[in-house]
């Protein structure tokens, strides 16, 4: 597609949740920071929640790349529609733990204490990792909640970090999880990027793609971009994406703030302020970006 045209190595605007491209600025940086200290500080609940696009998935990838395997062993269930029988045999698969599937409950529960026994006394602990936690149901969370009641005199067997939309906290706010509420030592809501550090997640992106030349997009054509994604990754990737797409079709070398109008109408769900894109599209030419 563009690559060769723009001298990259690979997409800088994936949607693919690569830990290559982690930005380490504001709420991410430090939502990493909150997640590594309260792991470390044997917290048993963590949770981060955040609006759709926000990035929850590349830092749930990003935290499994930063603890070590000499402190934590670690266990992704990226499918939140888990009965409580399900999570436990995903949690004991997870912890490669043998079993016959006509397993009884009772039993399964019983090595997998026994697993987790086994790990702290190797000095380690074990930590799972829910994505889309909003979604699990409520028995489930129950079930979750139960097993970390599994402990030793002085530590948890199991932590939990919970990632999830901010309809995870509408749930745990009810009366009936109110146990499991009170359990969450640490939580971080992810925020979207905002003006200050919008140019510095393009460069970057571009940058670990392979990107080495001038700006590619311009201060106007940045705000631009800003004002039609307000400040959410996901997007700014999408229309990013298309509006170098538009810059090659036409033959550019940078992007205009008519390639950003054109990747806006070609991505539904992207209501810019007209008048402010307008405005910005000006300007990009006032100022002799490419038209």
């Amino acid at each position: 597609m563009y690559l060769e045209h723009f001298g990259l190595r690979e997409m800088p605007f994936s949607l693919t949740p690569d830990t290559d491209f982690f930005y380490r600025y504001g709420a991410w940086q430090e939502a990493l920071d909150v997640l590594i200290v309260a792991l470390r500080g044997g917290e048993g609940f963590i949770k981060i929640s955040g609006e759709v696009g926000t990035g929850k998935t590349l830092l749930c990838r990003k935290l499994l790349a930063s603890i070590g395997e000499d402190e934590f062993v670690t266990a992704w269930l990226p499918n939140p529609c888990l009965t409580p029988a399900a999570l436990r045999m995903a949690l004991a698969d997870e912890l490669g733990i043998r079993y016959p599937r006509n397993q009884g409950q009772h039993r399964l529960l019983t090595r997998i204490n026994e697993a987790l026994i086994d790990i702290n006394a190797s000095g380690r602990r074990v930590v799972v990792l829910l994505d889309e936690a909003q979604a699990l149901p409520g028995d489930t969370l129950e079930a979750l909640r139960l097993l970390t009641n599994l402990e030793t005199e002085k530590s948890k067997l199991l932590q939990v970090v919970l990632f999830g939309q901010p309809e995870l906290d509408e749930r745990l706010a009810r009366p009936g999880l109110r146990q499991l509420r009170q359990r969450i030592g640490f939580s971080h809501r992810l925020r979207t990027i905002d003006r200050d550090g919008l140019p510095g997640y393009l460069a970057h992106r571009l940058r670990v793609a392979g990107y080495h030349g001038k700006p590619l997009f311009l201060t106007q054509v940045q705000a631009a971009l800003f004002a039609a994604s307000h400040g959410v990754p996901r997007l700014i990737n999408i229309l990013a994406h298309k509006s170098l797409m538009a810059a090659f079709g036409r033959g550019l070398s940078t992007v205009d703030g008519d390639c950003v109008a054109l990747a806006c109408r070609d991505t539904e769900g992207v209501m810019a302020p007209s008048g402010f894109l307008a405005r910005c599209i000006r300007q990009c030419r006032l100022v002799g970006v490419p038209a």
